[in-house]
């Protein structure tokens, strides 16, 4: 049976240090090597587990090029044989992100964890360690599968996983689905099946990342024109994601822009700004024909789903 865990390093908070073990925010990210986070955990030493530093820094500059090379190392992983499961140590910025993406590419057959930690690795009670040690466990739970996210003891779907909280240690929820599990002293209750997938393939992202599809995203808000679409398109925006107000509605000045968008052969998507939900269309509507509303998920996920289908030719 395949008993090795390989643990892949991004950087992010888990890694962060600060010159003062009191200050949890006033902190520089990625400053450990996945090697140093993995020898903050004393349970997990003597385990068959390899670390690898896919990448170093914070998860707010995460870009394409190195969610590229996290998917082909993650993937080569995955296919060892002798390799139960992969965690990636992350920040939690835009870990949901990270997730979804990941979780379209490979949705593989082995568990593929990500982990982060909501105070750096220096803080006189940091959560990285624990965050860690419950994704190992995580990945080794027999029959595990797919893209899940471990913090603070609650196990998330890439799918439902959304950060809520700026600065408590449990800020990460999966809205109206619930948990898929929780992780209690080292083992994990779980609550419904494990996520699965169609994976689009490495050959999908294969492209140079600067080369990938302009996908953006905009916000409808109060006071708003059309202004800032008019500009995205003259330079060059190849889809855009529209985070509606409420259940799916739109300022009429930045709807009429987004109409003029979609004539020039810019695809817009909606998906709405709240928190949790997603839009309900009502069968006489109509807005939906120029517009369609993303099938689930946040604007973020929207926008990676347009920028792939967009990579495909769609």
């Amino acid at each position: 049976m395949p008993s090795t865990i390989v643990i892949l390093g991004t950087g992010g908070t888990i890694a962060g240090t600060a010159t003062d073990p009191a200050d949890n925010v006033g902190y520089t990210a990625a400053q450990r090597s996945v090697t140093d986070l993995l020898s903050a955990v004393p349970s997990l030493k003597g385990q068959p587990i390899e670390c690898e530093q896919v990448a170093q820094l914070d998860s707010k500059d995460m870009d394409h090029a190195t969610w590229q090379r996290l998917a082909q190392r993650a993937a080569h992983h995955l296919a060892r044989a002798d390799v139960c499961g992969v965690v990636v140590t992350h920040g939690t910025d835009t870990l949901e992100e990270t997730a979804w993406f990941l979780h379209r590419v490979l949705a593989p057959a082995k568990p593929l964890v990500l982990t982060a930690a909501m105070r750096p690795a220096s803080a006189l009670s940091a959560d990285g360690p624990a965050n860690l040690r419950d994704a190992v466990a995580v990945a080794r739970e027999p029959g595990a599968r797919g893209v899940v996210v471990v913090l603070a003891g609650s196990v998330h779907t890439a799918a439902d996983v959304r950060k809520v909280h700026s600065y408590r240690l449990d800020a990460f929820d999966s809205g109206d689905a619930g948990p898929l599990g929780l992780v209690e002293e080292g083992q994990l209750r779980r609550f419904r099946p494990w996520p699965e997938g169609e994976a689009l393939g490495l050959a999908a992202i294969s492209a140079q990342p600067d080369a990938w599809p302009w996908v953006a995203v905009m916000p409808s808000h109060a006071g708003l024109g059309g202004a800032g679409v008019d500009a995205m398109c003259a330079a060059g925006v190849r889809g855009i994601v529209v985070a509606t107000t409420g259940n799916g509605s739109v300022h009429q000045a930045l709807q009429s822009a987004l109409e003029r968008a979609v004539a020039a052969g810019v695809p817009v998507v909606r998906s709405t700004r709240c928190a949790k939900g997603v839009i309900v269309e009502s069968p006489a509507s109509t807005r939906g024909a120029a517009l369609p509303a993303a099938s689930a998920g946040s604007p973020w996920q929207a926008r990676i789903d347009l920028m792939l289908a967009l990579m495909r030719g769609g």
